[in-house]
């Protein structure tokens, strides 16, 4: 499946779009720091939740859990926060 990364992780993929296959998004997750090391922990915390700045879309919808059941059709985007002042 297709996996869209945002600007802030480039530097772990060198590739706006990358694939990887999995059934949950912690699958996906885990075969995506397989391929790029390090990635995950960007994503996800100590606690294995979905960090509080980072938004994942599969389709549009807001996958909120690890647990996020998957096609290989499916569309992942990961988001996140860009902050200033």
């Amino acid at each position: 499946m297709k996996i869209i990364i945002p600007s802030q992780l480039l530097s772990y993929t060198r590739r706006v779009e990358v694939q990887v296959e999995g059934g949950t998004l912690a699958e996906v997750l885990a075969s995506l720091d397989r391929q790029f090391p390090g990635l995950r922990f960007r994503i996800i915390d100590e606690q294995n939740e979905i960090r509080p700045h980072i938004r994942i879309f599969v389709n549009q919808e807001t996958a909120r859990s690890l647990e996020f059941t998957l096609r290989p059709e499916d569309e992942i985007r990961i988001i996140g926060a860009i902050s200033g002042g």
